[in-house]
């Protein structure tokens, strides 16, 4: 009962940098695997069979799968996202604008009437007043 252990010689400091880099490499794996099927199932020029056979190459084989689909297809993973996320943008400001009650962005006219009505109640200060409106009218 007398024996001391010391963690440090029996698991070397390059060790743990293995460890740490296999652990680093495994969450990268998994992030780029999620990544490539949530791209199956966005992508909507693929037919049901075309994401069908993708998604069972992927999960059969799944670090050549994924390799593979990165070399066919990888090159408008980012465009499709990029488009997702314009969809989703549009609809959440449609969303906003059928809540606030108008269907049409507000015209500058308009912004500097509210502008005018929320310094009249002394919510904004005067400067700030000023900086919206030339934002305002700047835009």
């Amino acid at each position: 009962m007398g024996s001391y252990v010391n963690l440090a010689y029996d698991y070397p400091v390059l060790g743990a940098f293995w460890t740490v880099m296999w652990i680093f490499l495994w969450v990268i794996w998994l992030f780029l695997l999620f990544r490539v099927v949530v791209d199956i199932f966005r992508d909507d020029s693929m037919n049901g069979w075309a994401k069908t056979g993708w998604l069972v190459f992927t999960i059969a084989l799944p670090f050549l799968g994924v390799f593979v689909y990165l070399v066919a297809r990888g090159k408008n993973m980012g465009r499709r996202e990029q488009e997702h996320a314009r969809v989703k943008m549009e609809e959440t400001n449609r969303y906003i604008r059928e809540a606030v009650g108008t269907t049409e962005p507000a015209g500058a006219v308009d912004q500097l009437a509210k502008l005018s009505e929320i310094r009249a109640r002394s919510d904004i200060s005067d400067e700030e007043f000023r900086l919206a409106k030339e934002k305002v009218l700047r835009s």
